[in-house]
């Protein structure tokens, strides 16, 4: 039990080296080699990255209670109101075009026409396929405008799950739930991801999109102090502590590994009993 104290209190430090080594520490021993390694070249990080980042959620073992300090861990540098950081509409991707396509396709490989999906943190564009035909397709964000331009869904909430994270929709609502590039901006991770097991029906699957890009400011404190490997553990926790999630699991769809943005797929399908 020692060894799990001492997790939930290096994890809360703030050092770099301590949040880094920590959440190594629970790593399986192949990803934890090339996570720390100061000897690893940026050439052999590009050929094995997508292996790598496949395997981290495989073998991961999670302590047995949520080991994150939620003041410290989930902290800002700005905590100003978010409804003033997102009143300015911004029609922009926020991952390269390369990625964009990745996404899309990837979507396209795994929707089925007819599927109700709730895109979170939504935005102007959701990234689904042109040709997809969904069926109740909800988009929930914080900016008015850039939802109403968004032509990828039918209808739309505006809504700061930072000040409420509970999800407006009846238990059971939705068969996939979407989140792009966004889950380190929501500061409440052990109430929202219950939250998001409620709304999906039992098998449904929540994909979170992950890239390395951010706007730091408002991105929680341990993503900033952590690297890829390491975003996809702490994503991967936050389904393992909801409970009611099966294991989670990472595709890496990087289009282009050290040529443009990175992209991960880590995801977990909702129970069935």
């Amino acid at each position: 039990m020692m060894r799990y104290n001492r997790f939930a209190l290096l994890l809360s430090s703030s050092s770099l080296l301590l949040h880094r080594s920590t959440v190594c520490a629970f790593l399986p021993p192949h990803i934890r080699q090339h996570s720390t390694s100061t000897t690893t070249t940026t050439t052999r990080i590009q050929n094995t990255m997508k292996e790598l980042s496949e395997k981290v959620l495989t073998q991961a073992k999670f302590p047995p209670e949520w080991p994150y300090n939620d003041k410290v861990d989930f902290s800002r540098q700005d905590e100003t109101d978010d409804g003033i950081f997102y009143e300015p509409s911004r029609l922009v991707y926020h991952i390269d075009d390369f990625a964009v396509e990745a996404l899309t396709k990837y979507y396209g490989e795994t929707f089925e026409d007819g599927e109700d999906v709730l895109d979170i943190c939504s935005s102007w564009v959701s990234h689904f396929p042109p040709d997809w035909k969904g069926g109740n397709v909800v988009g929930l964000g914080m900016n008015e405008y850039e939802l109403s331009q968004n032509k990828q869904i039918s209808s739309f909430v505006v809504k700061d799950l930072n000040k409420d994270p509970t999800l407006p929709f009846d238990d059971e609502s939705f068969d996939k739930v979407t989140c792009v590039v966004s889950v380190d901006y929501l500061n409440q991770p052990k109430k929202i991801f219950p939250e998001i097991g409620r709304v999906l029906r039992p098998g449904g699957v929540c994909m979170l999109a992950m890239s390395n890009r951010c706007f730091p400011t408002k991105a929680f404190r341990i993503w900033l102090q952590t690297n890829d490997l390491e975003h996809i553990f702490i994503a991967g926790s936050f389904f393992h502590y909801a409970g009611m999630f099966d294991p989670p699991s990472c595709d890496d769809i990087s289009p282009n590994p050290g040529k443009s943005d990175p992209l991960y797929i880590v995801k977990a399908a909702k129970k069935s009993s």
